[in-house]
């Protein structure tokens, strides 16, 4: 198994590399110069070009990808053009808002969506089974921005439970930080939630009708003992596999939730990098997401294995 695992790891590394190469190359294709922007239309030639020359651009295409990478490899990725501190220092302050918010979504998914649909295929044409395709459908065609101005309606404006918006930080405490995260968290939820159920429902029939899951019947074990113990294990697989896609998305996807709720995550620095033509930031984020998909990836591969012995002896 340890040679399959170099193998994965070393094929991280190289698609992170290419990836690292892609984005630099994107970036630099984007229309606008970041030194006209912070200087203005009112710039001289001359202030123009110096401004350029002190930013490095002027500098040829592979040299500064190369200047890039080794600072990112060191852990400096540079300064912001607009906020004129580290990226390194940004993109940690507003993951502080952003991780715990995509934890707080992922796990709330989970909590609704694994009972509901094992339920419904265990009980399929059933109550819980039509409950669970119209709870399905209808979170999945909602946007989530809708699902957080319902939810800033309802709880904020009318009842006056919840933080209508902002984040006041951790430092004010734990409790006032998770209450500026639930309604975030909710309305990113949902629609993950409605697609995983129907990722657990299906993936349970399939596995109902194996082998193994008719021998355990025979051998007259109950019928929430074969579901739990032996139906549901096998069929985790796709369902990993959608949760990590799912916590991709939740970090690299939240920007309008963010921005409904107004909170400093890292989806709403991306937007406003991309904004200001800040490209030192819009990259460093953009491969932060890249990266992130990627070793997220890896660790799902990992997780096959232990769930699933056959691929132990494969491997």
């Amino acid at each position: 198994m340890i040679p399959l695992l170099a193998r994965r790891f070393v094929g991280l590394i190289v698609t992170l590399v290419v990836v690292s190469l892609l984005i630099f190359a994107v970036m630099d294709l984007l229309p606008g110069d970041p030194a006209s922007i912070m200087l203005g239309t009112s710039a001289t030639p001359e202030t123009l070009a110096a401004l350029r020359h002190s930013l490095g651009l002027d500098q040829p295409l592979l040299l500064r990808y190369g200047q890039w990478l080794a600072g990112v490899l060191s852990g400096d990725l540079g300064n912001s053009l607009t906020y004129g501190v580290p990226v390194a220092g940004l993109i940690v302050e507003r993951l502080a808002v952003t991780l715990p918010l995509a934890l707080m979504a992922i796990v709330l998914s989970v909590a609704i969506a694994l009972p509901l649909g094992v339920l419904a295929a265990s009980r399929r044409g059933g109550i819980f089974d039509v409950i669970a395709t119209l709870f399905s459908q209808i979170s999945i065609a909602v946007p989530a921005f809708w699902v957080a101005l319902l939810l800033i309606i309802l709880f904020s404006t009318m009842l006056g439970l919840m933080p209508a918006g902002g984040f006041p930080g951790w430092s004010a405490g734990l409790t006032p930080a998770l209450q500026a995260l639930v309604m975030p968290a909710v309305a990113l939820a949902m629609p993950q939630a409605g697609v995983l159920t129907r990722v657990a429902r299906s993936a349970v029939l399939d596995t109902m009708h194996e082998d193994f899951a008719r021998t355990a019947v025979a051998k007259g074990l109950s019928r929430s003992a074969v579901l739990w113990r032996h139906i549901v294990p096998n069929a985790l697989i796709p369902i990993l596999t959608m949760i990590g896609l799912q916590f991709t998305f939740l970090v690299a996807g939240a920007v309008l939730v963010e921005n409904v709720f107004n909170l400093p995550g890292l989806g709403r620095l991306a937007l406003q990098a991309l904004s200001q033509r800040d490209i030192i930031v819009m990259q460093d984020v953009v491969l932060f997401f890249a990266g992130l998909v990627i070793v997220m990836n890896f660790i799902v591969d990992l997780s096959y294995m232990a769930i699933d012995p056959r691929m132990r002896k494969a491997a």
